[in-house]
């Protein structure tokens, strides 16, 4: 049995999500959330709460054991580009990308 939890157009570049989320993969529920508090990222919060969905949709369906959850899978997509600009000088304006991600989280009981 698998429970899901998807978070979509969050605010973080894919490349520096992906960073937080090599670091769980593959780990029980309990350590991964350990990890992820004392992480100094700002995706360490959003995939935190995540697993915590994901970990509660579980608990909801009541088909898992909660106590034997781990992160079966973990994936972070990029998202739509934000286009903004930001003005220069001598009247010029200097592009920016603000990126987005989409992050995917499965949980499986071992």
């Amino acid at each position: 049995m698998e429970s899901k939890a998807s978070l979509k157009y969050a605010r973080v570049g894919a490349q520096k999500a992906r960073l937080v989320a090599d670091v769980i993969r593959g780990k029980s529920v309990d350590e991964a959330i350990k990890a992820l508090t004392y992480m100094n990222k700002k995706t360490a919060e959003l995939i935190k709460k995540l697993i915590e969905s994901a970990a509660a949709n579980a608990d909801y369906k009541k088909t898992m054991d909660t106590d034997r959850l781990f992160v079966k899978s973990i994936s972070v997509d990029q998202g739509p580009v934000l286009k903004r600009f930001r003005p220069r000088a001598q009247g010029r304006a200097f592009g920016v990308r603000k990126k987005l991600s989409h992050i995917n989280v499965v949980l499986g009981e071992k």
